[in-house]
């Protein structure tokens, strides 16, 4: 519909050009937007007052040029004039309900997919190996995977890249490490708790000239090829990320291992990329190094900032291992837009990598590539959250908590749920619970961590909408009819009717700024136009003839039906019964 009447105002502007200058941009940009309730029309453009400049005349003036020359629809009902110009438009309740209809038997609730695909890579989790996941993973985790989940509902083709921390300085450490527990317990360790294993090397390298010797010419022979030692690196992987994707799989996070892409994956290209960028003149060397000066970022005296990208020892920067990220996935991948779901502290790095990264023709302007800055978890002190001793909180410790928790919440509520089914709910509300916390705020903002607030079954949380869900499901446990024809009659229907066509902006809306927040608050807001649809039209009871029963509860089928699948982009699991 959105398109249908930027269409109709295009044909009007374009009569209007016949005897008017109109800039072409103009003509080519015109925007309509959802209006914010039915009172206002179904949607809305400011393009009057857009074109009352270049026409010379007053806006509402303008607004009722246009009108006039709009082709008749028998989609539109009526225009109206609002404020300054805008210019409102009345969806007939007729057409509206037939778009409800095919919406309702369509199984992708009539989101068409993109016109355009793109081949999108979208980097996100991002956990360290020998390091065990903590909560500061979980941002990236889950609105990476959300994002993910919506590009790929719409068509495009999206390469999951987990750009796992798997190389540095530090490894020869942990090799050495291993070896000495192999040669001590066996080959059979259960380094279920990293952070302990790698927190005991740093000590024993700390500690131990000999044993410090040995770590750095492990790291030397690593980097060389050398079989043993990557033999013991390849199993330092292995053990972590095994143990990562048994928190994926708990989280309902689509990444697997096949989605590992480590910094390990672009040391080949490394002296290649350097020796390229000195041959374009692009970098220099400076006191030993090589640096690119990039004159857009200044330092603290206001000159160019220098980019390192090998060090005067002839080691590698993370700056050239994200410059060789862009060309693998770029030139390799072909991808077309690249994602990084990165906290918002490595702005500047990241930005300072891609402007080499195209200055070098690695990648051209036809290429997107984007920073999903996010901000940071924090206790309700306003802290970075932490275990009341003030160390790291780790994910699984988390998950469990959250899963305690709801535990304790169904045993008060007298759940009547046991087995397997009980097991499953459970999951399903503490999963969602930590997940919606972090989805449904603007990821571009820190956000405060409340298990009171995201266990809530009232307020904007997951076991809100979960439970929303359930109930209107039981609505068909007890009706003894068939859902039938929608008829729009009553204002809370065509509210709730206006909320469910805006479904699909709202999806693409996500897919195009990575704000999986918008979703969220588009659901959270449906609920609460159901809630007030159910109360102000009887579905069940009341005097109330069986054809306007029968279309009050497609209405609540189409309600489900969207509440499902949009917890389900969001990677968030519903239930029949809780």
């Amino acid at each position: 519909m959105k398109q249908h009447i930027e269409n109709l105002l295009k044909n009007a502007v374009l009569v209007l050009a016949k005897d008017h200058e109109i800039p072409e941009n103009v003509i080519n940009n015109i925007k309509v937007e959802r209006a914010k309730d039915k009172a206002h029309g179904d949607f809305a453009t400011n393009l009057a007052l857009i074109l009352a400049k270049p026409l010379k005349m007053n806006p509402r003036a303008v607004a009722e040029l246009l009108i006039k020359n709009l082709e008749p629809s028998a989609r539109i009902e009526k225009t109206e004039i609002a404020g300054p110009g805008f210019i409102n438009f009345f969806v007939s309740d007729s057409f509206t309900a037939e778009k409800l209809q095919e919406m309702r038997s369509d199984v992708r609730l009539g989101i068409k997919e993109a016109d355009v695909k793109d081949i999108v890579v979208v980097d996100y989790s991002a956990p360290n190996v020998a390091k065990e996941m903590a909560v500061h993973h979980i941002r990236s985790t889950v609105i990476g995977d959300a994002v993910v989940r919506v590009l790929e509902f719409l068509g495009h083709k999206v390469i999951r890249a987990n750009h796992v921390g798997d190389w540095g300085t530090q490894f020869g450490m942990l090799i050495a490490y291993l070896e000495e527990q192999e040669n001590k317990y066996g080959t059979d360790l259960d380094l279920s708790d990293f952070e302990a294993f790698y927190r005991a090397a740093k000590e024993r390298y700390d500690s131990d000239e000999d044993f410090a010797v040995l770590a750095r010419s492990y790291v030397v022979k690593l980097q060389s090829g050398d079989e043993y030692c990557k033999k013991m690196w390849q199993k330092l992987v292995k053990m972590t990320m095994d143990q990562n994707q048994k928190l994926y799989d708990r989280l309902d996070v689509t990444l697997t291992e096949k989605d590992v892409m480590g910094e390990s994956l672009y040391n080949d290209m490394l002296p290649k990329i350097v020796e390229d960028l000195m041959q374009k003149g692009i970098a220099v060397e400076d006191q030993g190094a090589v640096v690119v000066f990039l004159p857009q970022f200044k330092n603290k005296d206001g000159e160019p900032l220098g980019e390192i990208v090998r060090k005067k020892d002839g080691g590698y920067l993370y700056t050239t291992t994200d410059i060789a990220c862009v060309k693998y996935r770029v030139e390799t991948l072909k991808a077309n837009r690249l994602m990084y779901f990165i906290d918002s502290r490595q702005h500047q790095h990241l930005e300072a990598a891609w402007s080499i990264a195209r200055m070098a023709g690695y990648a051209d302007e036809s290429v997107r590539i984007e920073h999903e800055a996010f901000g940071m978890m924090l206790g309700k002190d306003g802290k970075p959250y932490k275990t009341r001793s003030g160390g790291t909180v780790k994910l699984r410790d988390l998950l469990d908590e959250a899963e305690n928790r709801v535990t304790a919440l169904l045993d008060k509520r007298n759940s009547p749920l046991q087995g397997k089914d009980r097991d499953e709910v459970i999951h399903n509300i503490a999963i969602g619970a930590v997940k919606y916390a972090d989805l449904s705020k603007n990821r571009m903002t820190d956000y405060v961590f409340d298990w009171d607030l995201m266990l809530s079954f009232d307020g904007n949380t997951a076991p809100y909408l979960q439970y929303a869900y359930s109930r209107i499901r039981s609505i068909f446990r007890k009706a003894e009819i068939e859902p039938g024809a929608i008829v729009l009659q009553e204002e809370a229907e065509n509210d709730l009717a206006t909320k469910l066509l805006a479904f699909e902006d709202t999806v693409k809306s996500v897919a195009e700024k990575a704000m999986p927040h918008l979703l969220c608050t588009y659901l959270f807001e449906l609920s609460g136009i159901f809630m007030r649809f159910y109360e102000a039209c009887p579905v069940l009871k009341g005097d109330v003839a069986l054809e306007i029963k029968a279309s009050r509860l497609a209405l609540c089928d189409l309600t489900a039906k969207v509440l499902k699948q949009g917890l389900g982009l969001l990677g968030i699991n519903t239930m029949e019964q809780m």
